[in-house]
């Protein structure tokens, strides 16, 4: 939705004795000016904010995205960034391989994010989310989650948990955001070790049909302009 600056228009100059034209002219210039307020007003500005379905003309910086692939820690208790290869919505943010988001409006944001970790192993482990901007740690922005133990050995009877959480962010125009965990036990594929990862699982139609699962899957969306 376009928004335009209206500059106010050159009134006419009146001479020292009252003049009927002249004064018609004022009033002429100032209708045409009000007319066009009213014009953009109700067609563009209250359309959005009141339209059917309740400011839908309106569209604030965002980025959201997930992954399709298995995300495995770099070790125990190694930080690994969390990937993103679709980007499902964005505007006024870019996503990059293999998995950050620049921003291209300054302000305050909150990202939202579920992680979908799997743990192989016979005992409970934990994971840990946090939030880093221009690869710093952000404040405050940590999580922990507790991943339950397999209940046997085998496929289907891994502990699962949908880690969810949320924090707000102050970015500059260029700033580069990246999730970030770590586990202190990491799945290793080769040679086996049992441990936690992030899994996807494909779309399936039997015993039941349902959509894929991410292994990862957020948002980041716009909270206010910096003050």
């Amino acid at each position: 939705m376009p928004f335009y600056n209206f500059k106010a228009p050159n009134l006419p100059l009146f001479k020292n004795d009252y003049n009927r034209l002249d004064q018609d002219q004022f009033a002429n210039v100032l209708r045409l000016y009000f007319n066009l307020l009213d014009n953009y007003f109700s067609s563009t500005i209250l359309d959005a904010l009141n339209g059917a379905a309740g400011g839908n003309g309106i569209t604030f910086p965002h980025i959201a995205a997930s992954d399709s692939t298995n995300q495995i820690a770099g070790g125990n208790n190694t930080p690994t960034a969390v990937k993103w290869n679709t980007l499902n919505s964005g505007f006024g943010w870019t996503l990059n391989s293999p998995g950050s988001a620049t921003c291209a409006v300054a302000g305050v944001y909150r990202i939202t994010f579920r992680l979908q970790f799997i743990n192989t192993a016979n005992s409970i482990n934990y994971a840990t989310v946090w939030l880093k901007v221009n690869t710093v740690d952000a404040t405050n922005s940590a999580t922990i989650f507790t991943i339950p133990a397999r209940k046997a050995a085998g496929a289907g009877n891994e502990g699962f948990l949908s880690a969810y959480s949320e924090a707000t962010f102050t970015v500059q125009v260029g700033d580069e955001i990246e999730l970030y965990w770590a586990t202190d036990q990491a799945y290793v594929a080769s040679p086996a070790t049992d441990g936690v990862y992030m899994l996807h699982d494909n779309a399936q139609t039997s015993p039941f049909a349902r959509p894929a699962i991410p292994s990862a899957s957020g948002s980041i969306t716009w909270v206010s302009a910096l003050t």
